[in-house]
C-alpha cells in the first residue's frame, strides 16, 4: 500500500524522535535541529520508545543503521532505548566507505564497541540484517529497525554504479516544461550530482531487496509487517542530488517537498497490493499503527500525539485529521526558522528570519488539496485565516522555547572530534541520577523578566500537569515578537 500523504519532519533527527516515541518532537525538545556531533542532548530517558514496547511484548528488537538521537551518554544509546542489538552509526554525515569517519572520527560500532568491517556501508548493514534475521530465535517475533543512511551526503558510491549513472542526463533535458522549470528555480535545483545520487539510490535498492529476500527465503513474508519510508524531503540544495518535482522545497523547510515524503506499507496476505491510503498519515503515527497492526498494547504513559491508523489504512477507509499538524525547523540556514501548520485542507508555512536587527515574519497560505506544489500563495485573500493560522503556530511554539534546541551548524571554536566515537561516550554510572533542570536559580529569575512565561523551562507539560499547578498557560503576548 502507498502511503501517498505520509509526512516527517524536515530533517532528521526531529523524524526519528517522532518516530520511536509517537509524540510531538517539540514536547521532546528536539524539533529544530538535528544532533550535531558537538552536541551533548539527546530524548531524555523519560520517554518511552517503541522498541521498548515490543520488547515488553515478547519480542526481539534491533537497529541496524543510523540512530542520530544522543551520543554523548550512554542513556541516549540504542542499547538504553530498547533494543537488544546495535549495528551502525551514532552519527549523521558517515562516509560510506573505511574507516566509516563523521568529523574525522571513526563512528561505526557493534553494541558500543567500535568493529573494523570492510566494504561499502548500505551493502554491509544489508548483510548484517541478513544474519540478524537467520541466526534470530525462530521461535520468538522480531522488530528490525534500518536506518540506512542513503542517500544521505556525503554522496559516495562503488566505481561501478558510478559508472553506471555517468551519463545520466537532467530531467530538465528530457522533458522541459513550465512547471518543471518554475520548481526548479523555487528550489534551487542543482543537477550536478544527480549520477552520484542515482548511484546510492541504486545500491540502497539492492540492499532493500537483498533484505525482502531473506524473509522470503526464510518462509517468514507473510507473517512480516514492512514499512518503508523517507525522514525528510531530499536535499534538492547545492550538491544533494535530490529532486523532489513536483513538490516545491525540499529538506529543512517546511513546504511540501520538504515533508512528504515517499512511503509504503506491505504485509502479504492482509494489505492489497498496489493500492494506495490517500489520507494523511505523520511519522508520529508509525508506533500506534505497528502496535494496532499486531495487537500489543503501548506502554508510553505520556500523550501520544499519533493515531492508529492500521484499521483505515486495511480497510482502505479515508480519514480526517483530528488536529493539526506542526512542524518546524531552523537547518540548513542558521537564524531563518521554517514553521508550518497544516490540516486536511489549508496549509501555512511561515518563514521567520531574524538577524541583531530586526526580525521578519512570511506568511504563504496554500490550498494543498487544489494546490499540493505551491504555486500560488493565497495569504493575501484570506487574511483572517492567515492570522489564525499563525496564532497556533505561535501558540504551538511557545509551548517549549527553551528546550527545542536551536541549531549550532558549526561547532564551538576549538572543538575537535575524537579519533574514536565509542570513546566520547559517558557511562551511566558517571552520570548523575537525575536530569539538570537549567543553570539554576538566576538563569530563571533572568528569563523571567526578560520574557515572562517564554522563559519557562520545563522538560514537558502534561494535561493532568494544569490541573495541578505544576504548568501555567502562556500568557498573550501577542505584541511580542519572538
Amino acid at each position: 500500500v502507498t502511503l501517498e500523504r505520509f509526512y516527517a519532519t524536515p530533517i532528521c533527527s526531529p523524524t526519528r524522535a517522532a518516530l520511536m516515541t509517537g509524540r510531538d518532537p517539540l514536547r521532546l525538545g528536539i524539533s529544530y535541529s538535528v544532533v550535531m556531533p558537538w552536541m551533548n542532548n539527546g530524548v531524555h530517558p523519560d520517554e518511552h520508545f517503541m522498541p521498548e514496547t515490543f520488547k515488553a511484548a515478547g519480542y526481539q528488537t534491533a537497529i541496524v543503521g543510523k540512530w542520530h538521537l544522543g551520543h554523548s551518554q550512554e542513556i541516549f544509546h540504542p542499547n538504553a532505548r530498547g533494543f537488544d542489538s546495535f549495528y551502525g552509526h551514532m552519527h549523521t554525515e558517515v562516509g560510506y566507505f573505511p574507516p566509516f569517519a563523521n568529523q574525522g572520527g571513526v563512528d561505526f560500532q557493534r553494541n558500543g564497541k567500535t568493529i573494523n568491517d570492510k566494504g561499502y556501508e548500505t551493502f554491509l548493514l544489508a548483510d548484517e540484517a541478513t544474519r540478524w534475521i537467520q541466526q534470530r530465535d525462530k521461535s520468538k517475533p522480531f522488530f528490525l529497525y534500518m536506518p540506512f543512511i542513503a542517500p544521505h551526503s556525503p554522496l559516495e558510491a562503488p566505481d561501478d554504479l558510478v559508472a553506471k549513472y555517468a551519463n545520466l542526463k537532467d530531467t530538465r533535458e528530457l522533458t522541459r516544461s513550465e512547471a518543471i522549470d518554475r520548481t526548479r528555480k523555487l528550489n534551487g535545483f542543482s543537477s550536478s550530482a544527480r549520477p552520484i545520487y542515482a548511484a546510492v539510490v541504486d545500491a540502497l535498492d539492492q540492499a532493500i531487496t537483498q533484505v525482502l529476500n531473506i524473509l522470503q527465503s526464510e518462509g517468514i513474508e507473510e507473517e512480516t509487517i514492512i514499512l518503508f519510508s523517507s525522514d525528510n524531503g531530499g536535499a534538492a540544495y547545492a550538491g544533494g542530488g535530490a529532486d523532489n518535482f513536483p513538490l516545491r522545497g525540499g529538506k529543512g523547510d517546511t513546504y511540501e517537498g520538504g515533508i512528504r515524503v515517499i512511503a509504503a506499507m506491505k504485509w502479504k496476505g492482509h494489505l492489497p497490493a498496489e493500492k494506495s491510503f490517500s489520507s494523511i498519515m505523520t511519522v508520529m503515527d508509525v508506533f500506534p499503527t505497528l502496535a494496532g497492526a499486531t495487537k500489543i498494547p503501548m506502554l508510553n504513559s505520556k500523550q501520544i500525539w499519533g493515531r492508529n491508523l492500521w484499521p483505515a489504512i486495511k480497510a482502505q477507509q479515508k480519514i480526517s485529521l483530528s488536529k493539526e499538524v506542526f512542524f518546524a525547523s531552523e537547518t540548513p540556514i542558521y537564524g531563518e526558522f521554517h514553521t508550518t501548520v497544516f490540516n486536511d485542507k489549508w496549509k501555512l508555512v511561515q518563514v521567520i528570519s531574524s538577524t541583531l536587527m530586526e526580525i521578519k515574519v512570511q506568511n504563504k497560505l496554500f490550498d494543498i488539496n487544489n494546490d499540493p506544489n505551491e504555486y500560488d500563495n493565497l495569504a493575501s485573500q484570506y487574511p483572517k485565516l492567515v492570522e489564525h493560522m499563525a496564532e497556533k503556530i505561535r501558540k504551538w511554539r511557545a509551548l517549549h522555547p527553551i528546550s527545542g534546541i536551536r541549531a549550532q551548524l558549526v561547532p564551538p571554536p576549538g572543538w575537535r572530534a575524537p579519533k574514536d566515537w565509542t570513546s566520547y561516550t559517558i557511562p551511566v554510572n558517571e552520570l548523575q541520577d537525575d536530569a539538570s533542570l537549567g543553570f539554576g536559580a538566576h538563569a530563571h529569575q533572568i528569563l523571567d523578566y526578560l520574557i515572562k512565561d517564554h522563559g519557562r523551562i520545563i522538560y514537558d507539560c502534561e494535561p493532568g500537569d494544569w490541573e495541578r499547578g505544576k504548568c501555567k498557560a502562556p500568557k498573550d503576548t501577542s505584541q511580542h515578537k519572538h
